[in-house]
């Protein structure tokens, strides 16, 4: 009889037994392709609700914003519809509705690596081409992109203030099985931290967003070729700033993030500065930050609302409760923010008037 398979916790364990600590960004890295890889955890019977599976007007006003950029830029044909980490495919299934109702049918392209995830996309979206990674999606026509949510699921770099050096954090193995604990590593970080690093105090941590720097680059210069506009969506702030935001969520309550890994949805909270910066290092133009709240208001939600209470007075309650908790500053409306990149060619995009 074969031996029981690992688990992610044990495999980590011996890594660091033989090779020493692991850093942050490897053990988020790690953890979050175990986790997405081996189950759905959206929706009520999983670990987290996303802005998508709570109300249909969600992606559909993100679907509507991007066709209205793009007919007021020129209709340019061939355009492709492109989501990162699209989830089950809702938020891509709302979208597309909406913009085929706007006389739009562009092709539909996801970047996901999760294969149960995939399935569930493809039972709403049949001809969905999928994709590991953004180098092979289409390099003709313009780009359409939605990022709701994927930015805060990718491995950061961690640095921690010690003494008058700064360390890149790492995890070691607690003796207690599947639990590991972050310390401060041993190499000094000697460049790529802000100016305000130089008056931090002991303990302060900093954050680099390394993996979703390099991701928003590549994709920037894509739309700076092709043509197209980008709507990211997720929950975060204008960096640079001081502190951990790594955590951990399971069953819907926060945990610990250095327990079990693989087995609870781990993010830190996104620098917006960071991806404007990388979009205009492409020759692109950044609109926003702007909370989601005032982005979903500026296209419409509270009109979509009430059009939906109207065609259905028996869910009024439940629609005016979804719109409240997409858009409200208590809910979701403040932390959630939204920025979107254009092409320098095309318009300004609706939803970003501050």
């Amino acid at each position: 009889m074969s031996p029981e398979p690992l688990s992610l916790a044990e495999r980590l364990a011996r890594q660091i037994a033989s090779g020493g600590p692991i850093s942050i960004a490897h053990y988020i890295g790690e953890a979050n392709q175990h986790y997405y890889a081996t189950r759905d955890p959206l929706g009520a019977g999983g670990d987290f609700t996303t802005a998508p599976e709570i109300s249909q007007m969600f992606g559909e006003l993100v679907g509507l914003a991007l066709t209205d950029v793009w007919m007021r830029s020129g209709r340019r044909p061939d355009a492709a519809y492109v989501e990162l980490g699209p989830g089950r495919g809702t938020l891509a299934s709302d979208a597309l509705r909406a913009m085929e109702r706007a006389a739009i049918a562009p092709k539909v392209h996801l970047v996901e690596t999760s294969p149960t995830l995939r399935d569930r996309q493809r039972a709403l979206l049949p001809h969905v081409v999928h994709h590991d990674r953004i180098d092979t999606l289409p390099d003709q026509g313009p780009l359409l992109v939605v990022a709701n949510e994927f930015f805060d699921a990718l491995p950061v770099r961690q640095c921690i203030r010690v003494g008058e050096e700064w360390r890149e954090r790492v995890v070691i193995a607690r003796e207690e099985e599947g639990r590991f604990i972050p310390v401060a590593g041993y190499r000094r970080i000697e460049s790529g931290l802000p100016p305000m690093a130089a008056e931090a105090p002991e303990g302060a941590i900093i954050e680099s967003p390394i993996v979703g720097a390099e991701i928003a680059y590549a994709l920037a210069h894509r739309i700076a070729r092709q043509g197209g506009a980008a709507i990211l969506i997720d929950y975060g702030y204008e960096g640079p700033a001081l502190g951990d935001t790594l955590q951990a969520v399971k069953a819907h309550r926060f945990a610990d993030p250095f327990a079990d890994p693989g087995e609870a949805d781990l993010t830190t909270h996104v620098d917006f500065t960071m991806l404007g910066n990388m979009a205009r290092q492409a020759g692109l133009r950044v609109h926003g930050p702007v909370g989601q709240g005032d982005f979903l208001r500026q296209l419409g939600i509270d009109a979509r609302a009430e059009q939906l209470a109207r065609t259905a007075p028996a869910r009024a309650a439940e629609v005016e409760a979804a719109r409240a908790r997409l858009t409200d500053g208590e809910a979701m409306g403040t932390l959630f923010k939204a920025m979107a990149w254009t092409h320098p060619d095309w318009t300004d995009p609706a939803g970003f008037e501050r």
